[in-house]
């Protein structure tokens, strides 16, 4: 895995959290001042608009981060972050499914199942997903101080 492929996946994750919650408290949460208003706040076709024009660069990454990083420790006998990844990843199946068929649903029952399994499923992603980067994070900090303390073999460059 490249070091720009997780930084990107991890800014457009951001991204597309952070407007996705604002999006959600500004259309579900925020009473409108007017009462014929059609939209809460001034932002929110904005937020809408930057979450959906963000989303499919994210899943582009997800395919990438999938490609570089997952197949590969899926198949290695090392089990040291595999449960978080597991939920990050079928998490993340489930929401970017549902984010699209909650731009395709038609009737108020179906976009109404679409949305609360999008919502579901975007906070075990990221609940998930933020356990898998902090999870990582700490075995790579202790394998590198385990590394740092074994002895050093005279004459061989560490």
């Amino acid at each position: 895995m490249k070091w720009w492929e997780q930084w990107a996946f991890n800014a457009l994750h951001g991204v597309v959290a952070v407007t996705g919650v604002l999006y959600f408290y500004m259309k579900y949460l925020v009473t409108a001042v007017d009462p014929f208003a059609v939209i809460n706040h001034p932002w929110q076709p904005a937020m809408l608009s930057l979450h959906l024009l963000a989303a499919p660069f994210f899943i582009a990454f997800f395919g990438m981060l999938f490609r570089s990083h997952t197949l590969k420790k899926l198949t290695s006998p090392n089990v040291g972050n595999r449960r978080s990844g597991w939920i990050s990843l079928l998490s993340f199946s489930a929401m970017a499914l549902s984010g699209y068929l909650l731009q395709v649903a038609s009737t108020p029952a179906l976009l109404t199942v679409m949305l609360w399994a999008h919502i579901a499923t975007s906070v075990v992603f990221v609940a998930g997903y933020s356990l898998h980067l902090v999870i990582g994070w700490r075995i790579s900090r202790v394998s590198s101080m385990a590394a740092s303390t074994l002895p050093r073999q005279a004459g061989l460059p560490t």
